[in-house]
């Protein structure tokens, strides 16, 4: 009887300090990666328009903060020379030169293209972490990690419905 007691009063604790910790965050304040963009086409694009355009893994993804199944995409197995584009407006988001085996399932890169990206403080598994989507389009591509290799010891770590791959 007292383990569900203990089990709500850790998710009452875990559930504060996340919102303690999303106060002092200012989510609502774009960083300047993504004020290039403000006035972007894309930023008017209404999600029934979203939904006609992507592939239904792909809205999910870019629109809603979905995340796909890992080991599914087939960019894991993508070694050309390249760029990934965000699979929503076709910004350029990493090259492939940038890009690692994580062992993760989803394709990852150690950096992104410079002014690519925005990020954000994500909460939804209950602990923060770092969130980046398209700059322009403001479409969910992952989030970031520090346990990636050098030079950066960053981890991006993608959805590959979130990119597409343009051959060098």
């Amino acid at each position: 009887m007292t383990q569900p007691l203990i089990l709500s009063r850790r998710m009452l604790l875990l559930g504060g300090a996340a919102t303690a910790l999303a106060a002092c965050s200012s989510p609502g304040q774009a960083d300047a990666s993504e004020a290039q963009y403000a006035n972007s086409p894309f930023r008017r694009v209404t999600d029934a328009q979203w939904r006609q355009r992507l592939p239904a893994a792909s809205y999910n993804v870019l629109r809603h903060e979905g995340t796909e199944r890992p080991f599914t995409s087939p960019l894991n197995d993508e070694h050309r020379a390249g760029t990934f584009v965000c699979r929503g407006c076709e910004l350029p988001l990493f090259q492939s030169r940038t890009k690692f085996d994580s062992g993760t399932g989803w394709p990852s890169f150690y950096a992104p293209i410079d002014g690519a990206l925005g990020t954000k403080q994500d909460f939804a598994i209950g602990i923060p972490r770092t969130e980046y989507h398209c700059a322009r389009c403001l479409g969910h591509q992952g989030h970031v990690f520090d346990d990636g290799p050098r030079p950066t010891g960053k981890r991006y770590c993608n959805n590959g419905v979130s990119l597409s791959f343009r051959p060098a």
